[in-house]
């Protein structure tokens, strides 16, 4: 018969950065819901191949599969800078075997 009020339980738009509120201005949360999303995110193991890797603390990376502890960026596992220091050594090392 009666329906209370209540508030909802999902946000619309701003997912994870609900918690945030009204507060720091949209650009900004919208700018850190894209690096939470990233961080929270489970990356492949590069090892074995298994979706289970999770970041542990800044730059620190698990894979919960096969134990294995990796470096990487702070926000994501693989940043843009490693990417291309790693294919410029890949480049580099093809280039001295023939």
């Amino acid at each position: 018969f009666f329906q209370s009020a209540a508030m909802a339980k999902h946000t619309r738009k701003v997912h994870i950065t609900g918690k945030y509120g009204v507060r720091y201005g949209a650009s900004l949360r919208k700018q850190i819901k894209k690096i939470e999303i990233s961080q929270h995110a489970k990356y492949t193991c590069g090892f074995c191949g298994k979706n289970s890797v999770k970041r542990v603390a800044t730059g620190i990376w698990k894979c919960k599969a096969c134990k294995k502890t990796l470096a990487g960026g702070a926000y994501m596992m693989n940043t843009p800078p490693a990417a291309t220091v790693r294919s410029a050594i890949r480049r580099l090392r093809e280039i001295q075997e023939s």
